[in-house]
């Protein structure tokens, strides 16, 4: 298109989003206007992209970061042909697929869930590593932030890393309106503040006018021919751009026009223009799925093996059956023991370093390309990236997360080191799968079980070492569990999961020989949970003492109470949780302190048998 045509188009995008979010009586057009120009130049020039294949392994990859800038997003959906003028009108309409802010559940063309703002580069990273590091197929990866979303850490973390990584396949354009949503930005119009953050990551930076398409094609030229650096465009712009009654205004974020008619004509009308998007160059398909012999580690049992060894171990051999298994690590990797799949595939090991967002974003990324991510960190380290877990759980991203050192057990360290929160966590993300495994065997078996799993997978391992209870030809079917101790007799049922359930068959061994018969259930699938094991021994034994180590709020207690659905009587509930606030102790004091120890446990179970509150 020439200089006049992509004015045009740009103008064309102003009035749709303008007109979308009139149909809405609700939207972001402003934000949409600001970025028009940039959108016109990407669609037009720029952008390798065939709508009608998504998944053509050539095609560049476009991050609309600020993604309440939707309507500018759908503008352009309609501009190559992909959507047409009735559907755009039903933007936030009930049952469109243009959502609010926009999702891959409803739109092949989107790459990622957005609206949390933020978190477009790291994801935009994790594409970009794929697309150097793993696919080798040229893609370009472009994404599309606002001004605002500068000031999440999140987008630093990426920037640091696209740096230290050399993603010249990346660039981030950002559109710097001046104006977030309730006033101005930390630094408005100083392009040079941005370009020196930026610089000091090893970014490449272009400074242009954001509404002079001329400056914007030749920017994105360059960026295009850059090698061994990121590109960003830092872009000048103005919020609302071309309707004089909101241009540069406060007050105006997140409303449709007050007068679309009017801006329409401001704009100078509705237009129909279409673009011939560039098609991608052919490439090979990204990768084959290689299905080799799985040789999971196997393990006797008497053994002492902590779960985080059996999870590399497990996870190497799952790598050398699956080319397509990527792993990542937050700089942990020999405590995750995720160095074992980092010696074994170094090709397909990445780095995140201390930056549990980032490590996230990039598993996301990955995920979007087609590879299998396993990503580890310390159990409490990946509550910071709950949000990323949020939103990749909208997306219906699969990603396997693993947080080790999980529970007060882990010892001295003290309680900033100790996951107790993460099943509740994990437990709430949508359509997540929760595993908590208590021996080696197990850990490898639901290791490799989670890597065709939809959605979001997390496995907890812990950092002591454990009995292996099981043989290594047991099988662990996801949403199982294991009836460790059960007789016609069982007073009540003891359910544990992780290190518990050692602590649960000590307590059942000491309470027999006090002719107490207790059930004990290994819930080693906290989400979905075993509901026909848990309503059998409900029925059975009448009462069911949980014994986790974890906060009692939303972990196995509340998991249990999944399986109660649908009118069925819940049983007597008695919990055994991590209630108190550790210090540093052995691993032995801390279960003790906490009272979910094998003495505690039989404690608990002997008062409830004098109370008379069980069969």
């Amino acid at each position: 298109m020439k200089t006049r045509q992509l004015h045009e188009l740009a103008q064309q995008l102003r009035v749709d989003s303008v007109r979308a979010a009139d149909a809405a009586a609700s939207g972001h057009p402003t934000s949409s206007m600001s970025a028009a120009d940039l959108m016109a130049v990407l669609l037009a020039h720029h952008l390798r992209y065939d709508f009608d294949r998504p998944g053509h392994p050539g095609n560049d990859r476009f991050v609309l970061s600020k993604g309440h800038a939707s309507p500018l997003l759908y503008a352009a959906y309609k501009a190559a042909g992909a959507i047409n003028e009735t559907e755009l009108l039903t933007f936030r309409k009930l049952g469109s697929r243009l959502e609010g802010h926009p999702t891959p559940r409803r739109l092949p063309w989107v790459e990622t869930a957005t609206g949390s703002l933020g978190q477009g580069l790291p994801v935009g990273v994790g594409i970009a590593t794929a697309g150097k590091r793993l696919d080798h197929t040229g893609y370009r990866v472009w994404v599309l932030c606002g001004d605002s979303e500068l000031a999440e850490g999140s987008v630093w973390e990426a920037a640091e890393h696209a740096g230290h990584e050399h993603l010249d396949n990346l660039i981030l354009m950002v559109d710097v309106n001046r104006l977030g949503q309730r006033g101005p930005t930390r630094h408005g119009h100083d392009l040079d503040a941005y370009a020196r953050r930026f610089k000091a990551f090893d970014w490449r930076t272009v400074e242009v006018d954001g509404h002079d398409v001329e400056a914007i094609d030749q920017a994105f030229t360059e960026a295009e021919s850059a090698t061994g650096r990121p590109t960003v465009i830092l872009a000048r712009t103005l919020k609302g751009k071309g309707v004089s009654s909101v241009e540069n205004r406060e007050g105006m974020h997140g409303k449709p026009l007050p007068d679309a008619q009017e801006a329409v004509a401001e704009l100078g009308g509705v237009r129909d223009l279409r673009v011939e998007v560039r098609q991608p160059p052919a490439a090979r398909t990204l990768h084959a799925v290689q299905s080799g012999h799985l040789d999971l580690p196997r393990y006797e049992i008497g053994d002492t093996i902590a779960t985080r060894d059996a999870y590399g171990q497990a996870l190497a051999a799952l790598g050398t059956a699956r080319g397509d298994i990527v792993a990542i690590d937050g700089e942990v990797g020999d405590s995750t023991r995720a160095e074992y799949f980092a010696k074994e595939h170094p090709e397909r090991y990445f780095e995140c370093y201390i930056a549990e967002q980032l490590m996230v974003g990039v598993a996301v990324g990955m995920a979007t390309r087609g590879w299998v991510p396993y990503a580890s960190t310390f159990a409490a380290f990946l509550t910071r990236a709950h949000d990323f877990i949020r939103m990749a759980s909208i997306s219906g991203s699969g990603i396997n997360l693993v947080g080790s050192h999980a529970g007060c057990s882990i010892g001295e360290d003290g309680p900033s080191q100790m996951g107790l929160e993460d099943l509740a966590m994990f437990r709430s993300a949508y359509g997540s799968t929760v595993l908590y495994p208590c021996d080696a065997n197990q850990t490898a078996r639901l290791v490799a079980a989670m890597a065709p799993l939809e959605g979001i997978r997390y496995l907890r391992t812990s950092r002591g070492k454990t009995p292996v209870i099981y043989g290594p030809t047991e099988e662990f079917p996801v949403g199982g569990s294991k009836v460790l101790r059960a007789s016609s007799k069982d007073r009540l049922t003891i359910v544990a999961a992780g290190v518990t359930v050692h602590e649960a068959l000590k307590a059942a061994d000491h309470l027999a020989e006090q002719d107490i018969p207790v059930r004990v259930v290994d819930l080693y699938s906290v989400k979905p949970v075993d509901q026909a094991t848990l309503l059998e021994a409900a029925e059975r034994t009448g009462c069911l003492l949980t014994v986790e180590d974890h906060r009692e709020e939303g972990g196995l207690g509340d998991a249990i109470l999944d399986a109660f659905v649908d009118g069925r009587p819940v049983p007597r509930l008695v919990r055994l949780a991590v209630r108190t606030m550790p210090g540093s102790a052995t691993p032995a004091e801390q279960l003790h302190a906490a009272g979910i120890d094998a003495e505690s446990i039989a404690a608990a179970a002997r008062l409830l048998v004098e109370q008379a509150v069980v069969r």
